[in-house]
């Protein structure tokens, strides 16, 4: 459950053997979950992240996510030290287990369908979620002509329209509102005769 499981701890953490990761790889989604975490913005909640983490000699992490997972791993590794620091002054951790685990290791990639990352020709699962998409416009593409219907299609993209551009471009749309690009005043009389044509 991403930084939730790191906080908890117990049965969040886990070692993975090839039993839990076969048959896995046409799923969509994460089977190892993914929960916004509340107490990891906290120092006490990186503070448990931390000792669960030594409790289990775990100073390799993979933190794949956007905007609040990268910026939590940032965090989470610039405080590392003063968290050990922290676990031993307590009492909850010793020394020698302190200076074993003295260096937190992370390795970054971003997982957001927005495809809205610097430095990166896609990331990972815009590719998926693009693929739905067109998987979704194909069933109601038929529907639509048949019926003579106009159909709405709302995607995901918080504040990046990668996905409705491409996935417009993709299927011939008639109109298309991305937020990089909002309406000017008077947009539906302009749309009301492209449709009309």
């Amino acid at each position: 459950q991403g930084y939730e499981g790191l906080v908890e701890g117990g049965d969040n953490i886990k070692q993975a053997n090839w039993l839990s990761v076969s048959n896995i790889i046409q799923l969509g989604g994460t089977v190892i979950g993914s929960a916004r975490c509340k107490a990891f913005t906290t120092r006490a909640g990186r503070l448990r992240a931390a000792r669960n983490l030594v409790e289990h000699g775990i100073t390799n992490l993979c933190v794949i996510g956007g905007d609040g997972s990268l910026t939590g791993a940032d965090i989470f590794r610039s405080e590392w030290g003063g968290l050990l620091e922290e676990l031993v002054r307590d009492g909850q951790i010793s020394e020698e287990v302190a200076r074993e685990n003295c260096h937190l290791n992370i390795v970054g990639l971003v997982g957001s369908i927005d495809n809205d990352f610097c430095g990166t020709d896609m990331t990972i699962g815009t590719d998926s979620a693009l693929h739905r998409i067109m998987e979704v416009i194909d069933a109601i593409t038929t529907t639509a002509q048949s019926h003579q219907r106009t159909f709405v299609l709302e995607v995901m993209g918080r504040h990046c329209g990668y996905l409705a551009l491409v996935s417009g471009l993709a299927s011939g749309a008639d109109w298309l509102f991305i937020p990089e690009s909002p309406p000017e005043d008077g947009w539906e009389d302009l749309m009301c005769e492209r449709l009309g044509e």
